[in-house]
């Protein structure tokens, strides 16, 4: 590709081993390293799930809320070790059903189960309680959420203040990788100035880039590289969260998709980063 974005060393963070992003980053003339830093680890024993399902299927809940599809798939394979799918869905049915995004919206168009609002984007808590303020009142309700990774304090207290019962249905949790070595090399890389952009796609990347640094005793090396880099960040709450470390994004994307964030990072990288570099010196 001749574009002026081809030398650009673009440094991913990533939850999977990122051969998605990886091409992206290559059809645009970036050079990719893909450094998986998190996994979803299943809750085997989920007491809480199970006590949603039997208040469920009670229709003790006038709101459900969907707010991933892989937490959307996993919550039903927990729940069908004891209960009927059937029974489920028929019992999701008599609900108000919320998807987050195009994600669970399609795990419940697969499932034959209609929807009846979804989140705008970019999908956050915020963009989800304005849904709720508009369309669908919750004040006095009781409302499930089907969380993701961990739970979302300013969401519940959104929730409470509107008077809303609210029931959290953990799925699954993040954690490390299992080989932080490929997260190791990206921190130490970062130092050694190997990277143009550095590429967030999840609040919790940071998280976990933080620890293994502080383990390796390089959190504060780190830290003093990256600021030199371009910083990319898929949406707001990916944003939030380096805002709040010390690392404010140089690039949101126009829309909070990963062909968005890819193209409009390689596109702007190169001006973005003369201007950080013209900064510093």
């Amino acid at each position: 590709m001749d574009s002026p974005s081809n030398s650009l060393r673009v440094c991913a963070f990533e939850s999977r081993r990122g051969d998605d992003i990886r091409s992206l980053i290559e059809r645009q003339g970036g050079i990719a390293t893909i450094a998986p830093s998190m996994r979803e680890i299943a809750l085997d024993e989920n007491p809480q799930a199970f006590a949603f399902a039997e208040e469920l299927l009670q229709d003790r809940f006038a709101v459900v809320v969907f707010l991933t599809g892989v937490g959307a798939r996993g919550l039903l394979e927990v729940l069908e070790t004891r209960y009927s799918r059937d029974a489920l869905f028929v019992a999701l049915a008599k609900t108000t059903l919320i998807v987050r995004g195009p994600k669970p919206a399609a795990v419940l168009r697969e499932w034959q189960l209609k929807f009846d609002h979804q989140v705008r984007e970019p999908n956050t808590w915020r963009e989800l309680l304005e849904l709720l303020d508009t369309q669908v009142p919750v004040a006095g309700k009781r409302i499930a959420i089907q969380e993701y990774g961990q739970p979302n304090p300013e969401l519940y207290a959104g929730l409470r203040e509107r008077q809303a019962e609210v029931t959290a249905v953990p799925v699954y949790r993040w954690d490390l990788p299992e080989d932080t070595k490929p997260l190791e090399a990206a921190i130490r890389g970062t130092i050694a100035g190997e990277f143009d952009i550095l590429m967030w796609t999840s609040s919790f990347q940071l998280t976990s880039v933080l620890t293994v640094a502080e383990s390796l005793g390089l959190q504060t090396e780190w830290r003093a590289a990256a600021s030199k880099c371009v910083i990319a960040s898929i949406g707001p709450t990916a944003t939030e969260h380096l805002v709040a470390e010390g690392l404010p994004p140089d690039l949101e994307p126009s829309h909070p998709k990963m062909g968005h964030l890819v193209r409009e990072a390689l596109e702007r990288g190169a001006d973005l980063l003369a201007g950080k570099r013209e900064s510093v010196g």
